[in-house]
């Protein structure tokens, strides 16, 4: 989704809306041509911008701080990690007197540095028979820093349908995106493999296992309380900073530390869950001698998870 050519697939259904994200690149371009402004990001840290080469769509642009230094961190670590390997070879190539180092030779060890770490972009060598120099493109970090916490998101949707705001939440579950096609794909619901050859009838088999896939939504969403996930998540989401990375409520961190519900039972994970509840059986009772054939239906009493399960879904 990232990549012009999908959106502009996407475009050929009217009616159908899409959010995605920017690149590097595009972000790079904004900056340099006026219409992100980092320094009114430091405090509001998501603002809406206009731009002539995303005419039709809506760009919310958004600021992590915390990002912004932990990338700073990270990148400061690898240029000196880097810096050491190369003097280690500068000082190499000095004491190679007698029989120097050819140019292609140093170069094949700068090189193996430098992809170590992936910042050849940020040095400049200076490479020769017998002679090795390096220095920092300082000018290139500081480009780089400017987009350090920075991303933008891009959409199709109004205004009026989707919100700035709104925009970001939604964008930020990607994860449940890929969890959907995991659940799809995986031991959940077998949409694979698929031996249809005929349009309609692949059609039908993926509208089934989609329909599928909603009913296992909201088996996750009504047992919320005896799962590991957040009760009342989209209210949750609501009062959290849309840009700002979320943090769990006190009763869900105590729910995964102490691994009970407030009802005392223990926290299971879904597939756990729906194998306590086939462990209830329904069994057919005959009474040996019996002529006339008359069964009685029984089925075993539910545990407590298993009641409360079920109450959970007003079964």
């Amino acid at each position: 989704m990232l990549t012009q050519t999908p959106i502009d697939h996407l475009r050929q259904f009217p009616g159908l809306g899409w959010i995605s994200a920017l690149r590097r690149a595009a972000i790079r371009r904004l900056l340099d041509d006026g219409h992100v402004q980092r320094s009114s990001l430091e405090a509001v840290h998501l603002a809406e911008i206009d731009s002539a080469d995303f005419a039709d769509e809506r760009l919310v642009v958004c600021f992590k701080p915390r990002l912004a230094q932990e990338r700073r961190r990270k990148r400061q670590v690898l240029l000196e990690q880097t810096e050491v390997r190369l003097q280690r070879l500068v000082q190499q190539v000095a004491r190679r007197t007698r029989r120097p180092l050819g140019q292609a030779d140093i170069g094949i060890k700068a090189g193996r540095i430098l992809q170590r770490s992936k910042v050849a972009k940020h040095y400049q060598l200076d490479i020769g028979d017998g002679r090795f120099a390096w220095r920092r493109r300082e000018e290139a970090i500081g480009r780089e820093e400017e987009l350090d916490g920075l991303y933008v998101i891009r959409t199709s949707e109004p205004n009026q349908r989707l919100s700035a705001a709104e925009a970001v939440r939604s964008y930020k579950r990607l994860g449940l995106v890929e969890q959907a096609f995991r659940s799809l794909k995986g031991v959940d619901l077998l949409v694979r493999p698929i031996h249809h050859r005929v349009p309609p009838r692949l059609r039908a088999h993926l509208f089934l296992c989609m329909l599928a896939y909603d009913v296992e939504w909201e088996l996750r969403r009504c047992w919320a309380g005896l799962l590991f996930a957040e009760e009342d998540l989209e209210g949750a989401r609501q009062a959290r900073d849309p840009v700002q990375p979320a943090e769990a409520r006190e009763e869900t961190k105590a729910k995964k530390r102490t691994k009970q519900t407030v009802q005392g039972l223990e926290v299971q994970r879904f597939r756990s869950l729906l194998a306590q509840l086939a462990s209830q059986t329904k069994n057919s009772c005959e009474v040996v001698g019996d002529d006339s054939g008359s069964r009685v239906e029984q089925v075993s009493e539910a545990t407590a998870l298993q009641a409360e399960a079920l109450r959970l879904l007003q079964l």
